[in-house]
């Protein structure tokens, strides 16, 4: 098996090489990034099912109010495309309501963005991804959920400004660009009871 590290590529090189990659790989700056999903240390295509759960709960619910305005939902999929900074990441969940990027994998303009964490993914989900998600001019709300206990840190654009709401075991998350809410019970449904 080949290293998972990081590797020097093209944005035209990774995009022309990631649909026969035998592991998801983000890109960032000019380097590749294998996706770790799991809590193996090594990279590989597939997750725990927890972390499945979390996602098909979350779309499950924001769906059909996201369908409702004309929105898009994708799960783990679907490439966001970081305009400028060079960058292909993948959200776990992802809502866009902006104007279709004209790409069939990939958008531009997010108004949610979801990761559930994993041992393996945590520290880029809540420091790097944190920085380069809250930049996007679209973006109001991004979820980090925790799979391994009812914890769901909620970042909300207030103008400018980002504030956190940290909720634990319940509670009740507003999601602005789909006038809709997201309990805590509503994501853990059938993974952690309360």
């Amino acid at each position: 098996m080949s290293d998972p590290a990081f590797k020097a590529m093209s944005i035209e090189e990774y995009l022309r090489t990631e649909e026969d990659s035998p592991v998801k790989r983000e890109y960032v700056g000019g380097f590749v990034y294998p996706v770790n999903n799991s809590d193996s240390p090594v990279a590989q295509a597939g997750s725990s099912k927890p972390h499945a759960e979390i996602i098909l709960n979350v779309v499950g619910h924001v769906r059909p109010a996201a369908r409702r305005l004309g929105c898009r939902v994708y799960a783990s999929e679907i490439k966001l495309r970081i305009e400028g900074r060079r960058s292909y990441y993948y959200p776990d969940v992802m809502v866009a309501c902006g104007p279709d990027s004209g790409d069939d994998t990939s958008e531009t303009t997010p108004c949610l963005l979801v990761e559930v964490l994993s041992r393996g993914t945590a520290h880029t989900d809540r420091n790097a991804k944190y920085g380069v998600y809250t930049s996007l001019p679209s973006l109001q709300t991004y979820l980090i959920v925790d799979q391994y206990e009812r914890h769901v840190y909620a970042y909300h654009r207030e103008g400018e400004e980002w504030t956190l709401t940290e909720y634990d075991g319940h509670g009740s998350i507003p999601l602005p660009c789909l006038d809709v809410a997201l309990t805590l019970d509503d994501m853990y449904d059938g993974v952690l009871e309360d």
